[in-house]
């Protein structure tokens, strides 16, 4: 009768409906469900008879000593891992009660399984995933918070209240959050922005401070975002984000932008940074003033081929090539830039390669200093010296002549002085006294002379006025009418009236007087005297002024070295001094004109003088 009611009753827990098995004290399987067979792979007959712990060879010893306890009629729970025969892992919850015989003996325990493995892995996904939002949060100071509309509780992460720095326990209101951002703009703003997304639903992400209760500063990123239930907002959930150290970064990185933007602004440098294609990346404003313009990013974008003409385009698109292609620099090379509006200007240039972190060419840095006065004042400079050594040459001459002229007169005065003294004669030293004023009249005629160089070699810097050139002719010719009367002279003027000329005035006025007196003095005897007067403008705003004659001529392959020499004579003239043509060829190159001879024996000579037209 009791095997037939043992076998009747494994039938029974055989169809039973949750995995259970009965064990005796030996912890010998005596019977299983179906579900439980099914649950863990087995074989049922197989399993019969056998040690739990030989099936579950790495079941853990909490479970042995809580069947142990079970045997002394306690009822005990727990949660046990196990592979399978196909070596998957599952997890079930086991419940352990006593299994009394029918005299209330304990004869073993009734152990109920159930299969937990999906809730287990989705409780330790959701545990790893928050590990990993938490171990996210710490580095990229994230946290998160909600305010519940319908309680009006607001709820912080750690992180959040870290970033606060308010202790784990903190609870906070609506009130008490808005009032840790920064009096004015940062707690107005955020208050509205809260207010919108409550009665409006709007979202929101913006950067404002926050002051914590240790008075510390912070930036933050505060973003906020409703969620409804029944069409209305019930909650607002949001991120909060430290980026204080981020900030404090674009400061400094600011900071230093604007001290270079500064330093490369002020320099007395044209400073700009091209591209690969040689497009202007960036400039300073040097560069904006020399290009004429106000905004740096006018110039943006641009080449030098929108910037100046063809030619000096390519050659600076030439120079950029060969810094970036050979990574070699090109240091004070003086260039000449000529912009559209046909304005040149002279450069010391420098173009460094720009490289990336990689060492690879992605443009140049140029560098340029603007010569252009300096190089005037280097012309003007080697001008001085040039009319320095000129002066110094004349100098030079000029005391020679003094030298000369004065030691000559002095030996006459002396000699005649000697004479007079020794004298005995009344007839012979009123002879001797009119030989002393003769020489005292020439003494006088020289010393007249030498002031006229003077005068002309120390006012290198007289004041140049536009003169009509007719008129001072018509002045000369009126000055010197009884004289071209008496000596019958033919003058032609084929002058324009509109042509003037930049001179000093009593330079001018001079050089037409000496060169027509010239020009009548040494007539030819066989002729009367013919004077052509010409002038015309030059390409190079130069005017030519020529005087042409039909006098005696000059043999300037013999005397075209010493033609316009202090003193120096060609003919037998009583009254040639030799001093007519050394002022005029002295006052022209003061005024920085030049003037030009050519003549022909017995056949005449012409003078061009090149007027300098600039001041």
């Amino acid at each position: 009768m009791k095997t037939n009611t043992l076998t009747t009753y494994g039938f029974l827990i055989k169809q039973l409906p949750t995995a259970t098995a009965f064990i005796d004290t030996n912890f010998k399987l005596v019977y299983v469900s179906d579900k439980w067979i099914e649950y863990f792979n087995l074989e049922y007959h197989s399993s019969l008879s056998k040690h739990l712990f030989e099936i579950f060879t790495d079941a853990d010893k909490e479970w042995q000593e809580c069947l142990e306890k079970c045997f002394k009629g306690n009822t005990e729970q727990g949660l046990q891992s196990t592979k399978n025969a196909a070596g998957i892992e599952k997890w079930f919850e086991w419940s352990n009660v006593p299994w009394y015989d029918d005299e209330e003996n304990i004869i073993g325990a009734i152990i109920q399984t159930d299969d937990v493995t999906h809730r287990i892995a989705s409780e330790l996904k959701l545990d790893k995933l928050e590990n990993l939002l938490k171990d996210q949060s710490e580095i990229s100071k994230v946290g998160t918070w909600e305010y519940n509309l319908i309680t009006e509780q607001v709820t912080w992460s750690e992180m959040t209240k870290k970033i606060h720095e308010v202790a784990k326990d903190y609870k906070p209101n609506l009130e008490s959050a808005l009032n840790f951002y920064k009096r004015g703009h940062s707690r107005n703003t955020t208050a509205m922005l809260v207010h919108n997304g409550i009665e409006k639903g709007e979202s929101w992400n913006i950067k404002s401070q926050i002051i914590t209760p240790k008075g510390k500063e912070k930036w933050v990123v505060s973003a906020g975002k409703p969620l409804y239930k029944d069409g209305k907002v019930t909650r607002l959930i949001g991120t909060f984000q430290d980026i204080s150290t981020q900030v404090e970064a674009e400061i400094k990185t600011e900071e230093s932008a604007q001290l270079l933007r500064t330093l490369i602004d002020n320099l007395p440098l044209n400073v700009y940074i091209k591209d690969a294609e040689s497009r202007k990346v960036l400039v300073n404003q040097s560069e904006c003033d020399y290009l004429g313009v106000t905004n740096p990013k006018e110039l943006i974008g641009k080449t030098d081929a929108d910037l100046y003409g063809e030619e000096i385009a390519t050659i600076s698109r030439d120079e950029d090539l060969h810094v970036m292609n050979s990574k070699k620099s090109i240091i004070a090379k003086r260039t000449v830039n000529i912009k559209k509006d046909g304005k040149s200007t002279s450069f010391l240039t420098s173009k460094l390669p720009w490289l990336d972190i990689h060492g690879q060419s992605q443009g140049i840095i140029g560098i340029s200093l603007d010569i252009t006065e300096l190089i005037q004042k280097e012309d003007q400079l080697r001008d001085l010296i040039n009319v320095t050594a000129i002066q110094n040459k004349k100098l030079i001459n000029f005391a020679h002549i003094v030298s000369h002229n004065l030691r000559s007169h002095t030996a006459n005065f002396s000699m005649l002085l000697d004479f007079l003294v020794n004298e005995k004669v009344e007839e012979e030293k009123t002879k001797i006294m009119d030989m002393l004023s003769h020489a005292s009249v020439n003494l006088m005629d020289t010393l007249e002379n030498l002031n006229e160089v003077v005068d002309i070699s120390t006012n290198v810097n007289l004041e140049k006025k536009p003169i009509g050139l007719n008129e001072q002719i018509t002045k000369v010719e009126q000055s010197l009418s009884a004289f071209l009367h008496k000596n019958k002279v033919q003058l032609t003027n084929h002058i324009p009236d509109d042509i003037t000329v930049k001179a000093v005035p009593a330079y001018i006025e001079s050089i037409v007087l000496n060169l027509m007196t010239n020009a009548v003095k040494y007539k030819h005897p066989d002729r009367d005297p013919r004077i052509i007067l010409s002038a015309r403008k030059l390409e190079d705003n130069t005017i030519l002024f020529s005087i042409q004659d039909n006098g005696m001529g000059i043999d300037l392959n013999k005397y075209g070295k010493k033609l316009f020499g202090m003193y120096k004579t060609f003919h037998n003239n009583s009254d040639a001094r030799g001093i007519g043509l050394y002022l005029v060829k002295n006052q022209i190159e003061a005024m920085g004109g030049n003037i030009v001879a050519t003549s022909e024996v017995d056949k005449g000579s012409t003078f061009s003088v090149y007027f300098n037209d600039k001041d």
